[in-house]
């Protein structure tokens, strides 16, 4: 039988009802706590949020460029969305003499708007629930194996029904543990343009020092259009494209947030873990946490001292730095977090209620123990798997260059001597680029660290057997350094060209660092079999786990965890209490102002410089229409919704769906978020709309830009 719109609703509640706490998926609104939003503040319709034959809120938000949030504030495309989201399009457009990362950079008409090489936004058009159609091909009778192909085949069949000859891209998901699941359709535009953005002493301030605290003071913000054909459709760049007029765009209030006032983001949260087991949580704050933190801050350390060395550098390496940079403090605070606020033993407090059950249900009594089962027999497999992703896939561009090289080789090697020489052009252009992106230098100091670090962390039994040939063959990591600078075609993308000119395969194959880059996939991709069947099992209980656990509380209801799909959260403007360190500029702590970001100013420190242009400004107190009722300008503030990574850029709306704020970050008390929403200490660090629009107008003066939005108060 069908499920009713209102069961499918109420399984998106939190399964602790606390307020401001989930993140909804948009069809389901009216049947929710819709009632409990209107008192809260909220002036809209459901219809107004999400709908698919008007414009509504939906048609304002974009996931942008596959990893953040933007929204539509203009009729003419322009879309904002924070600093370091578009940090990586902005250092890929700056050059040593055009520094827009350190300088900024504004189109004052369009004509000057830059065009980065690859970057697209992706607009909801709709979505649906495919859960009963997808039971229907499954049986309790099929293994794992043959229940995740009976699902791709059924994913496939949706995709292909609903993609219209490929104008869509329709992507299918599985929610709780695969219990449901739901398609999303969705359309591309990838005539995007870099618009506007301040120095990163305004949209990165406070640098590292700041990032996941209260209170900030920092304007992480960036502009970009949308561009389409005269129609309005997806088109590729052309100058005669035209910018995009989008269905909806959100208007922006200027009259400021004061607490209590109702908040909403919606946006595109990457991936949370709401219902990982106590087992879970253990062996990520002992094993996989720890060895990520120890991973990305090696390869961080060597790629710091040579972007000392030169802006060259420094623009190089700036957006893997700060990506790098950004999820290594996070898992510090995650680790400190999750220990501090006992997560585990809470956890432990739900899977005692849970056993409870499963003794009445037969079919769950062995579910966690299976889970633990895993847990217990997989820590050395984590371990080892996370130092290379987290330090050699993520950190060392060098050690990658083989088995991407290769990659495209294999399939140059296939073609006819017509088309190679058709591709050679394009082989060229990508391999230029990827070298573009490296300073062999440091590229060679960063891979020995690893090297050197892997070989410190990963028992020798788990090692991969590539860092053991190393060690016995060229006198251990700083000899094998040396070796690969002095033999390796892979220092050079001249050198590569010329093995495809050459059509050399040997040269490509046999260099001394394919063997290694190759394994390092290997080991990433491949499972040892006893991990597999480990897994194996673990997904089914885990599947089971979460719907015992929804049968154990029948009285409350669950929300899925995120992964990429819109979501809207709701809260409201609320203070956080005082750290005896990290006091806000304002008694309230609700917010902060520029008067507190220049307390912190440090002339020519990287992370607190401030522009001579802002501090005139501030001197002369000339705010213009952007300073609040006391005169003061505020800059960030806080609100208690529901957020994560792949949220940052999402628009903070007000009841009447006005742009109040833009999310940018979480707070340092309660990072163990992603995991455990902690009611009274999780809050959203918000740009306030106010601290966006006097960085335009007074401190850049692109007043064509103020022209185009709609200001209410």
């Amino acid at each position: 039988m069908k499920k009713s719109l209102l069961s499918m609703a109420l399984a998106f509640i939190s399964v602790f009802a606390w307020a401001d706490e989930g993140m909804w998926l948009m069809t389901f609104i009216e049947r929710l706590k819709y009632s409990d939003w209107e008192k809260e503040g909220l002036n809209l319709t459901p219809e107004e949020i999400y709908s698919i034959n008007s414009a509504s809120l939906k048609d304002a938000i974009v996931q942008f460029g596959g990893y953040c949030t933007g929204e539509m504030i203009s009729d003419q495309g322009l879309l904002l969305t924070n600093h370091h989201c578009g940090y990586g399009v902005i250092a890929e457009l700056s050059t040593e003499e055009n520094d827009y990362l350190k300088d900024g950079y504004w189109a004052y008409d369009k004509s000057q708007e830059l065009k980065p090489e690859s970057l697209y936004v992706r607009y909801l058009v709709r979505m649906d629930d495919a859960t009963d159609r997808i039971l229907k091909v499954l049986n309790p009778n099929m293994t794992e194996a043959e229940r995740s192909e009976a699902i791709r085949a059924e994913f496939q069949k949706i995709e292909n029904e609903n993609n219209e000859d490929g104008k869509y891209v329709v992507e299918v998901k599985s929610f709780y543990g695969g219990n449901e699941f739901y398609y999303f359709v969705y359309q591309d535009y990838t005539d995007v343009r870099f618009v506007g953005a301040p120095p990163s002493s305004i949209g990165k301030y406070g640098g590292d020092t700041d990032n996941w605290e209260w209170p900030r003071h920092t304007g992480d913000f960036s502009l970009f259009r949308v561009y389409a054909d005269r129609d309005g459709n997806p088109a590729a760049y052309s100058e005669n494209n035209v910018p995009l007029k989008p269905k909806h765009a959100l208007p922006v209030k200027v009259s400021g947030v004061k607490p209590g006032d109702f908040s909403m983001t919606i946006g595109y949260p990457g991936s949370t873990e709401r219902y990982m087991s106590s087992y879970g949580i253990e062996q990520a704050i002992n094993v996989e946490y720890p060895t990520w933190v120890e991973a990305a801050n090696t390869a961080m350390v060597q790629m710091k001292k040579h972007m000392d060395k030169s802006d060259a550098i420094r623009l190089k390496y700036a957006s893997q730095y700060s990506s790098l940079a950004n999820y290594w403090k996070n898992r510090i605070g995650m680790i400190e977090a999750l220990n501090k606020l006992n997560t585990v033993d809470k956890k432990r407090g739900y899977e005692a209620d849970f056993r409870a059950w499963a003794k009445r249900n037969p079919a769950y009594s062995e579910v966690l123990n299976n889970i633990e089962k895993y847990y217990s027999n997989s820590n050395d497999f984590v371990k080892n798997r996370t130092y290379i992703v987290r330090g050699f896939l993520r950190g060392s561009q060098l050690s990658l260059a083989p088995y991407r090289v290769l990659n495209m080789y294999n399939v140059y090697a296939e073609q006819s001597a017509e088309n190679k020489t058709n591709m050679l052009p394009k082989i060229k252009e990508e391999i230029n680029s990827m070298y573009e992106g490296m300073e062999i230098n440091a590229e060679l100091d960063i891979m020995t660290a690893l090297l050197k670090g892997y070989d410190q962390n990963i028992p020798v039994e788990h090692q991969i057997e590539q860092i053991k040939y190393i060690k016995e063959n060229y006198g251990g990591f700083d000899g094998f350094a040396r070796e690969v600078k002095s033999k390796s075609i892979y220092t050079s993308a001249d050198k590569v060209i010329a093995a495809f000119e050459t059509d050399n395969k040997g040269a490509l194959v046999g260099d001394i660092l394919a063997p290694f880059s190759n394994s390092l996939i290997e080991t990433y991709r491949n499972k040892p079999e006893e991990i597999a069947l480990l897994e194996t099992v673990y997904n089914k209980n885990y599947r089971l786990f979460i719907d015992g656990l929804r049968k154990t509380y029948p009285n409350r209801v669950f929300y899925p965890d995120a992964n990429f799909t819109m979501r809207l959260s709701t809260g409201k403007v609320i203070g956080l209490p005082e750290h005896p360190f990290r006091a806000s500029d304002t008694p309230e702590n609700y917010y902060t102002t520029l008067k507190g970001g220049m307390a912190k100013f440090m002339p020519g420190d990287e992370q607190f410089d401030q522009p001579l242009k802002l501090i005139k400004l501030y001197n002369q107190k000339d705010f213009g229409r952007w300073a609040n009722e006391k005169g003061e300008l505020p800059v960030n503030f806080l609100s208690d919704n529901d957020i994560t990574g792949g949220n940052s850029g999402s628009p903070v709306i007000g009841g009447n769906g006005e742009l109040i704020g833009l999310a940018f970050d979480g707070n340092w008390e309660a990072m163990s978020g992603d995991i455990e929403f902690e009611k009274n200490l999780q809050r959203t660090i918000n740009v306030d709309i106010r601290y966006v629009l006097f960085i335009i107008d007074k401190f850049a003066g692109a007043t064509n830009l103020i022209d185009e939005l709609e200001l209410v108060e």
